[in-house]
């Protein structure tokens, strides 16, 4: 399998896997939202996304900084009409 190195592939695949993470623990979103643990409650499964993310994508076009923003792009901010103490 090819190392993806296009930026924009990149973060379409970021964002396909936090959507996963999103779609299958809506009730680990919601409550982490609520309860400002988010990245507790899905901690196992940030990382289990990250690694697949990293496998898939070439370290020249800096993956670590494309997850993270896809991380906050695709679970905090959709939750954003999710009542929170945090915002």
């Amino acid at each position: 399998m090819n190392m993806i190195d296009n930026p924009d592939q990149a973060k379409r695949l970021a964002r396909a896997i936090l959507s996963d993470v999103a779609m299958y623990n809506k009730d680990k979103v919601e409550s982490g939202i609520k309860n400002d643990t988010i990245f507790d409650l899905l901690k196992e499964e940030l990382e289990e996304g990250r690694q697949h993310f990293l496998s898939r994508v070439s370290e020249d076009i800096n993956p670590e900084i494309i997850y993270g923003t896809a991380v906050v792009d695709v679970l905090i901010k959709r939750a954003g009409k999710i009542e929170s103490s945090i915002w």
